[in-house]
């Protein structure tokens, strides 16, 4: 079984951001890189199923400029077995763009599978891999939390609203994972040394036509901070009138 990952690089999102000068991206100076979470679902995912078939490879692609290169070695790092970077300088706001240089690369790799994460923990568009799916001309199934693939067949679970919905599908296929469907695993030292031998292909992204860009960014206003208006039923009264006519919420 062959599979393909798409993954993407993206900011930890445990800080506190600025806008560029720009106004219309994020300021990137001090920031931490890292795999996107669901990515790094996908890529878990994707080793789990050629480990249980005992067959198969997984390779992840991934697109932007040379400092992805990071983000891919360590996939290579916890068994992948090979990377591909579609190189250009930055990576655009349109999933469309974004999604005809995936397809582009993927049309002729004679994948069984291939994976996203249900969404880019940045953009959180999640739309790239309806856009792949189509070009493609292959089944999609979105937000998986359980996946199993057999005799060339595959099964899922989705998350819904009250409740679970079970599907089945064949191959190839295109699917995308939510969180709850495997943990990703640490790199070893050993797996870290032998990503340094592993393959990393580069080749310039064939990206489609952007329609779709930022014309500008702000920060939402600061909190307001909170008070106390007493102790007790006896504040209940001025609170009621608080949530009817400040807050708006009654």
């Amino acid at each position: 079984m062959k599979i393909a990952v798409c993954i993407k690089r993206v900011p930890e999102m445990d800080v506190t951001f600025k806008i560029a000068p720009t106004g219309k991206a994020v300021d990137e100076t001090g920031l931490k890189w890292d795999m996107s979470d669901f990515d790094g679902y996908a890529v878990e995912a994707a080793l789990q199923l050629t480990e249980k078939a005992g067959t198969g490879e997984v390779h992840v692609i991934s697109l932007g400029p040379d400092v992805v290169q990071e983000t891919l070695r360590k996939a290579l790092s916890m068994g992948v077995a090979k990377a591909v970077q579609l190189k250009c300088d930055t990576v655009p706001f349109d999933a469309y763009a974004i999604g005809t240089a995936l397809a582009a690369e993927l049309k002729d790799g004679g994948y069984d599978l291939i994976m996203f994460g249900k969404m880019s923990i940045d953009g959180a568009n999640g739309v790239t891999q309806f856009v792949v799916a189509e070009l493609l001309g292959l089944p999609l199934v979105h937000a998986c939390s359980k996946l199993e693939i057999a005799d060339g067949k595959g099964s899922a679970r989705r998350e819904i609203e009250g409740g679970g919905e079970l599907v089945s599908f064949a191959l190839p296929a295109i699917v995308s994972i939510d969180e709850g469907i495997a943990r990703p695993r640490y790199p070893s030292l050993k797996g870290i040394m032998a990503a340094k031998r592993k393959p990393l292909e580069v080749r310039p992204a064939q990206l489609g036509e952007v329609r779709l860009t930022i014309e500008t960014m702000e920060l939402p206003p600061p909190r307001a901070a909170g008070r106390i208006i007493g102790e007790g039923a006896a504040a209940v009264p001025e609170l009621v009138a608080l949530l009817q006519n400040e807050a708006k919420v009654l």
